[in-house]
């Protein structure tokens, strides 16, 4: 498995380091420094890289390297989604945004992470919940009523993400279905490719150790070949989904309900993928002519298609435009417009966008005269939005029971 973990910043300097075996020697790091970080392709390199003899697995956080090295033939989706949450293990202890001078500064915290993260070379315990019970940055804990023997009981259990005796003085469960939707128009306007990716966040405050049974649409298909012996309007055929480790995979299987003891606080629950029948909640059109080199004119219009009754709330649209824009004059039947050319795009703010209305920008962009003409690449535009209670998949949220001794 994971012979040696370390952790690199963007000059290629080892900020920590943890050797768990004795067939990968501290060299390595030299070799990845040269190979990837030196020629200047961290950005662009798969993130698993055989280099003499090692395979290098690693992942990014802002300007830290998370690199995991092995001599064996390990799975590499395994060694990702352990680093994966290895990031999210320190953004719990460090803060969303760590920096390399907050690791410089809780080398004992780390540490203690990774000894308890990883067992010669095997990745244990990721629960936050249950690392901070042991792990607390050096405060002064209250005195817990749990024995040694039920510690360990706790860490290596079945249920290592819950512990027990929690109490709530309200039993409180909050759901949130969020879905980004990628889309690829033609030239004509017609849909290439479009995808909606989605999550489940929970955010979950019960007494006890509760079983939830958690229920979506009446017809969810996730095998794609079998969609047409499931049809109906209620169907919703889901390319591929990952649960977290608390639900119980083999009811899903067998009656497509999502049963779990859930973690105390928030979480994501599972993640899908839809490629049909997406109803996209707004309708771009855009126009854009290059009036030779100096002078670039650009016509957008937007169409929400959700009903009327509903809403977009913090609509933010960004059109690029040249890096060597020097000035824009915009107008706008509604919102806010500005250039900034800092991410070399004119950036369009609505706080309320209505259903079933349409707003246009017109932009005509001046450029500077450049040396050496080099064309265009016309990136794709972005839109960022919230539309309360709409999901562009159709996933629906039909119940959710708890169920519980106490019988609360």
């Amino acid at each position: 498995m994971i012979s040696m973990l370390y952790l690199m910043n963007a000059k290629g300097d080892v900020i920590i380091q943890r050797q768990y075996r004795d067939d990968v020697s501290s060299s390595a790091t030299d070799v990845f420094r040269a190979k990837v970080i030196a020629a200047k392709e961290a950005s662009t390199s798969p993130p698993v890289r055989l280099l003499d003899s090692s395979t290098f697995v690693f992942t990014r956080h802002l300007n830290i390297y998370f690199v995991a090295v092995t001599r064996s033939n390990v799975n590499p989706s395994l060694v990702l989604e352990y680093l994966y949450q290895k990031v999210r293990v320190l953004q719990a202890y460090l803060g969303d945004s760590f920096t390399e001078d907050k690791v410089r500064n809780n080398f004992t915290l780390l540490y203690e992470l990774f000894d308890e993260t990883v067992d010669f070379g095997y990745p244990q315990n990721t629960s936050v919940d249950v690392l901070k019970m042991y792990i607390n940055l050096g405060k002064q804990r209250q005195k817990v009523a749990q024995d040694q023997g039920s510690l360990t009981s706790q860490i290596t259990g079945a249920i290592d993400w819950r512990r027990e005796g929690i109490r709530h003085k309200r039993n409180e469960v909050y759901i949130d279905v969020l879905e980004s939707v990628n889309l690829l128009l033609s030239s004509t306007g017609s849909i290439l490719r479009q995808e909606v990716t989605g999550s489940v966040m929970m955010n979950t405050k019960l007494t006890g150790m509760p079983e939830c049974k958690f229920g979506l649409n009446d017809k969810l298909v996730v095998d794609k070949d079998k969609s047409s012996a499931h049809s109906g309007k209620s169907g919703v055929a889901i390319d591929d989904c990952t649960f977290h480790r608390c639900v119980s995979l083999g009811r899903f299987d067998a009656d497509r309900t999502i049963t779990f003891i859930p973690p105390d606080g928030e979480f994501e629950l599972m993640r899908y993928r839809v490629t049909d029948n997406i109803n996209l909640p707004f309708r771009i059109i855009a126009a854009i002519q290059e009036d030779g080199q100096t002078r670039v004119t650009i016509n957008v219009k937007c169409t929400a298609t959700f009903s009327e009754k509903l809403f977009a709330s913090s609509v933010t649209l960004k059109i690029p435009v040249p890096g060597n824009t020097a000035k824009c004059r915009i107008k706008c039947t509604m919102g806010r417009a500005k250039y900034v050319p800092e991410e070399s795009a004119i950036v369009f703010r609505l706080k309320r966008f209505q259903g079933q209305s349409e707003c246009m920008l017109a932009a005509d962009v001046q450029l500077m005269p450049t040396v050496r003409a080099k064309a265009w690449s016309r990136p794709p535009l972005a839109l960022d939005f919230s539309v309360p209670m709409f999901t562009a998949s159709g996933v629906h949220v039909r119940f959710l029971k708890v169920f519980d001794k106490s019988g609360y």
